[in-house]
């Protein structure tokens, strides 16, 4: 596919990255030197140094009448720029347009997105509340993310006293039957690998599962069976735009739950007030020990930090967990943070910038799906989205019977556009031409995995 991106700061950087490594055609439009500079560098994409609002910048980059473009993303850090991009994109011709949106208010409704002839209009600061939502929901998920309302993919760590714990997945699958998940891969230690059937899961492993969400509790309970507690109390520092959408999430899909927001600013304390009613907004310091354990820390299922500062939402996520929280969430910028959540007592950290760029390579790898598949940049196998040909010899094979290689399975299927139709294969499962899978495999068997699917390598 032909497609234009505006804007290389880090989220169009990421998104130039993966889609080009998944075979499209990218060029990028970068008006910053330096920013354009370190795409021609590092991206095997074609780069255009300006404003990507401009019609003869766009031009250049292959948007003309009766061009080959088919795809525009703006996402730049100006949302005028991109709608200008995405409008003049649709009146040349352009099918599909997506563009990133700062203002809240541009994503309230679809009203913008559709007055202004835009796809789909983005926003970060909804993205990264969504995926904080789906940590909370889960208590005992390190990461996770939903691909539509049916399934998702998440990662949780195996507790010793997890009944998943040194016994063979195959047992495993044995004692649970009515649980239908995938274990795509297991990160132990510093190694990790895709799992066999004859492979033992051992405490301490985090395991990334793709799993229905109507099971995703039993699921939960079955690696962290003390962790997995009905959501009642969290406690949000920090009332910007993403403390906020936090918060608006909570109270609108967990009935009941107590929300507390604390916000140092008082100006901004009374205009959220006024905007959440059932949430209890409290002027003062967020690393004010005190004022945490009179709240009820110690009671609480979640802990965001959600201020503007990396640094200090890493240090309150630590003091929080210190305090008794039971899960401890940091919101970030800077992507080289995302490790420390190995060497700091946080239960989590979730990158802004990620989130949004994962929401935009889903819109273009699943259309008509295009819900965050985030997790999937955690995990260091290939991860590879692929469509079955019409002449693919695993079409009809049930995939027990299916000649993938030790080091390779498949954990999703969309058979057609609809939603209903994505489903967890299980081993009597079968593909159809035309299935779009995402298959796991190691560096060494992904050329083999794809010739038993009838994929061309070339």
């Amino acid at each position: 596919m032909h497609i234009v991106i505006v804007g290389a700061g880090e989220v169009g950087f990421n998104v130039a990255r993966n889609l080009s490594q998944d075979g499209h055609d990218i060029v990028l439009v970068e008006e910053n030197p330096d920013r354009a500079a370190k795409a021609e560098n590092e991206l095997d994409v074609m780069v255009i140094r300006g404003n990507g609002a401009r019609p003869n910048m766009l031009e250049k980059a292959g948007i003309i009448p009766g061009g080959n473009v088919e795809l525009l993303i703006a996402c730049s850090s100006k949302d005028e720029v991109n709608i200008l991009a995405c409008w003049i994109a649709k009146k040349m011709g352009v099918r599909r347009v997506i563009s990133r949106a700062i203002g809240l208010e541009f994503t309230d409704t679809d009203a913008w997105s559709h007055d202004l002839g835009i796809d789909m209009m983005v926003s970060p600061e909804r993205s990264v509340a969504r995926e904080i939502e789906n940590l909370l929901e889960t208590q005992g998920a390190v990461y996770s993310s939903e691909f539509n309302s049916k399934a998702g993919i998440y990662a949780f760590k195996v507790e010793e006293e997890s009944p998943a714990c040194e016994i063979s997945l195959l047992d495993l699958r044995k004692k649970n039957p009515e649980l239908v998940t995938i274990i795509v891969y297991v990160q132990r230690g510093d190694n990790g690998f895709i799992p066999r059937a004859t492979d033992t899961l051992l405490a301490g492993d985090l395991c990334y599962s793709f799993c229905y969400l109507d099971q995703i509790q039993e699921i939960a309970e079955l690696y962290q069976p003390h962790r997995s507690k009905k959501l009642k109390r969290v406690m949000i520092v920090g009332a910007g735009k993403v403390g906020f959408q936090t918060a608006l999430l909570l109270q609108k899909h967990f009935k009941g739950v107590d929300v507390r927001i604390i916000e140092s600013d008082r100006e901004k304390c009374g205009r959220v007030a006024s905007e959440l009613s059932k949430a209890m907004v409290l002027w003062g310091d967020g690393a004010d020990e005190e004022l945490l354990l009179r709240e009820g820390i110690a009671a609480a299922g979640g802990f965001v930090a959600a201020t503007e500062s990396d640094e200090v939402n890493l240090t309150l996520a630590v003091l929080a967990k210190s305090l008794g929280v039971r899960k401890s969430i940091a919101v970030i910028r800077r992507k080289n943070y995302m490790k420390l959540s190995e060497y700091m007592p946080v239960d989590a950290i979730v990158n802004r910038n990620d989130a949004l760029s994962s929401v935009l390579i889903s819109a273009v790898r699943f259309p008509g799906h295009a819900n965050t598949l985030a997790i999937l940049d955690q995990i260091g196998a290939e991860t590879i989205q692929v469509t079955i040909p019409e002449d693919s010899p695993a079409i009809g094979v049930e995939l027990k019977d299916l000649s993938l290689p030790s080091g390779a399975l498949l954990g999703l299927v969309m058979r057609g556009k609809q939603a209903q139709n994505i489903f967890i294969p299980t081993g009597n499962s079968s593909l159809r031409a035309g299935d779009k899978v995402i298959l796991f495999a190691t560096i060494e068997v992904s050329d083999a995995s794809l010739m038993a699917l009838g994929v061309n390598t070339d």
